[in-house]
């Protein structure tokens, strides 16, 4: 069985058109397959909303997304996990591919987004930055996932120490597990995780990421750094390593 994960906060705005693709997607491809939406804490109607799209509906209260993740997965009934943020919309050729994957001997993997409507030319520079720096790491976001449901718990899940980025670190673990791949086909994630940012914002979490890594995004505080000239240093450091 396939179990695709949503978690959710106020997106009853997105919930129903990611539910329906899953849904299509699910009975195209065949075999047995669930929904499960877990709704953290929403003052809004995600979780009514979800529920009368069909999907089951688990609610917490963690206010952090690695921990509502987990408690996805350890809800979840299939031995195949997928994880769906809340406003992406899957197509059935990526989640055939991800089932044919699996089938092959990978143990997890993911893809690659595009936004929906516009966003400012920067940020579609600096979003393009990241897919070169994601296909060059073998690292997806989290707005879809896939991973066996023996290697998640295995990996012991997302880990829940982490403010963000935590989809990250689960890539890494998995690849030092198994098989890990990126798939080469790619889902249609909201574009307001870019206008919500500025591409300066966005362009240094980019260069932090490629010289830092995952575990830059372990706390609040590595996330708000945001003047220009700490770019500079920051980069001057890392390149001067090392060096006599």
């Amino acid at each position: 069985m396939i179990s695709f994960i949503i978690p959710a906060y106020n997106e009853e705005g997105v919930i129903q058109s990611t539910i329906v693709a899953v849904m299509k997607v699910g009975r195209a491809i065949g075999g047995s397959f669930e929904v499960l939406v877990v709704d953290d804490n929403s003052s809004d109607q995600t979780g009514k909303i979800a529920e009368q799209c069909g999907a089951r509906v688990v609610h917490v209260t963690h206010r952090q997304i690695a921990a509502t993740r987990n408690t996805g997965a350890k809800e979840a009934k299939g031995d195949l996990f997928v994880f769906v943020d809340a406003d992406t919309l899957v197509n059935e050729a990526v989640v055939r591919d991800a089932v044919e994957a699996i089938r092959g001997g990978a143990i997890g993997g993911g893809c690659l987004f595009k936004f929906d409507g516009k966003v400012p030319w920067l940020a579609r520079l600096t979003v393009s930055l990241t897919m070169l720096v994601g296909r060059w790491k073998t690292l997806c976001g989290g707005c879809f996932m896939f991973v066996t449901r023996k290697a998640f718990e295995e990996l012991g899940g997302f880990d829940e120490k982490m403010y963000a980025g935590e989809e990250l670190g689960l890539c890494q673990g998995l690849k030092r597990l198994g098989p890990f791949v990126l798939l080469k086909r790619y889902v249609t994630t909201s574009g307001r995780k870019v206008r919500t940012y500025s591409s300066l914002e966005l362009m240094w979490f980019v260069i932090r990421l490629l010289f830092k890594g995952t575990g830059m995004v372990a706390h609040k505080k590595t996330l708000k750094d945001k003047d220009i000239w700490s770019v500079v240093k920051y980069i001057r450091t890392e390149l001067c390593k090392g060096c006599s």
